[in-house]
């Protein structure tokens, strides 16, 4: 993900809501009647400018609102209820840490900061069963760059999740714990299935209306999720069915070699994934369409640097790969490139790079056994999915809060027969 400029200011205004300084909003000196009539009011109206005030000069006193954490906090910074809430969201994975920060518009969002490192928290977990420590460093040296970013942004709300790597390993609960005493960040170690949904609901703009269903995947770096997924004549897509592999690309680079894989080795390595998908692709049999009537929807580093590589990119441009069409006939044609490249080569690459020349070919194999269990005649690529869907799943959370209800008085000579009350509309989720 390439980071967003953010192109705006925030300023803060400051209501004229109070005449306790002895004039009147003409600018005129209150007269005493003017002062006598304010003393007057009901006590219920000034109470309710108490309120007003005290929420616009950001008086702790105020109830009415969230209460604020500390801004190295994963929740809310103080913020006047002026301002636009900013959203924040962290994926840390196995093989990734990234964040995307950004504020909501009519159609969606716009992203003001982004970040993404790779720091192979999972490196060795395929011969273990514990984050090493110069894994965990890594990952907090990056942890702590997203902190800073998000208290500069001035973030009101934010998730942060970690996955496959925190999930298997045993001292993933204790390394969340000094990853909060350290950044502040609280990290939420999600299930599959939460992992799953928000993979969809981060690509779910790039699912084709053309297509009656697709089958999204999510290639990670210890695991791969599968959702199939129905959208036609649908408002949000609907998750039939998923299942989530332990084999990521590097869990697989780990298990066969990564550095020299001939195509023997490849072979081996498809084949050990296929196995793992066979029992999926029988749950969906009955359900699967023909290959013209469904698309596959892939959301991972291996798709975005394949459709990069087929491009012919000479650096990477998400613009130009987020969201694009690539067939199996091209997606064989790269992998047959790439196993033809020494590892020097690989790492030359502007698309691939010294980081990912060892995993590349991993994940290769993965999709392809997914390819040849689903054999759809297009892929389209997404360079979204997690951050996407956390940031979505917030919006929408803030979106459907029910607001109170005010009482309203009944104008005098105002009979009750005859009324009708209407109920307050519900806000919508963010698509």
């Amino acid at each position: 993900m390439t980071e967003s400029g953010d192109g705006s200011r925030s300023t803060e205004g400051v209501g004229d809501t109070s005449a306790s300084d002895g004039k009147t909003k003409s600018g005129g000196t209150a007269t005493q009647a003017d002062l006598e009539m304010q003393t007057n009011q009901p006590k219920k109206k000034r109470r309710h400018r108490r309120r007003r005030n005290r929420a616009a000069s950001g008086d702790p006193a105020n109830k009415s609102g969230q209460a604020s954490a500390p801004p190295d906090q994963n929740s809310s910074a103080p913020q006047s209820p002026r301002l636009p809430p900013v959203y924040a969201a962290i994926d840390l994975g196995t093989n990734n840490c990234r964040l995307l920060v950004a504020k909501r518009t009519r159609d969606g969002f716009r992203v003001i900061d982004a970040y993404s490192r790779i720091v192979r928290l999972g490196e060795g977990l395929a011969n273990s069963d514990q984050l090493n420590a110069d894994a965990m460093d890594r990952a907090l040296e990056a942890l702590k760059v997203c902190s800073d970013k998000m208290q500069r942004r001035g973030v009101t709300r934010a998730r942060s999740i970690a996955t496959e790597a925190c999930r298997t390993a045993a001292n993933g609960p204790a390394f969340v714990e000094r990853v909060k005493r350290e950044t502040g960040i609280e990290l939420d170690i999600v299930s599959t299935a939460d992992e799953a949904g928000l993979a969809v609901a981060g690509c779910a703009p790039l699912l084709d209306p053309g297509h009656s269903a697709a089958l999204v995947f999510d290639i990670g770096g210890g695991s791969t999720e599968l959702m199939w997924v129905h959208h036609e004549n649908r408002p949000k897509p609907e998750v039939k069915d998923w299942t989530s592999l332990p084999c990521g690309v590097v869990t697989l680079a780990e298990k066969y070699g990564g550095e020299f894989v001939s195509r023997e080795l490849f072979e081996e390595m498809v084949s050990d994934v296929s196995q793992r998908l066979d029992a999926f692709r029988q749950r969906l049999v009955a359900h699967l369409p023909s290959e013209s009537e469904y698309h596959l929807l892939g959301t991972s580093g291996t798709v975005t640097t394949i459709t990069g590589v087929h491009l012919g990119l000479k650096r990477y441009d998400r613009a130009k790969v987020d969201g694009a069409w690539i067939g199996r006939r091209e997606v064989s044609a790269v992998t047959d490139t790439l196993l033809g490249l020494s590892l020097a080569e690989r790492a030359a690459h502007p698309c691939i790079g010294v980081e990912r020349a060892d995993l590349v070919l991993a994940g290769c194999a993965i999709l392809e056994a997914i390819n040849r269990a689903w054999p759809a005649n297009r892929l389209r690529v997404a360079d979204r999915g997690l951050r996407e869907g956390i940031l979505f799943s917030l919006m929408a959370a803030d979106e459907t809060v029910p607001r109170k209800r005010r009482r309203r008085r009944r104008r005098k000579g105002k009979s009750r027969s005859g009324s009708q009350a209407i109920q307050p509309s519900q806000g919508g989720e963010v698509q």
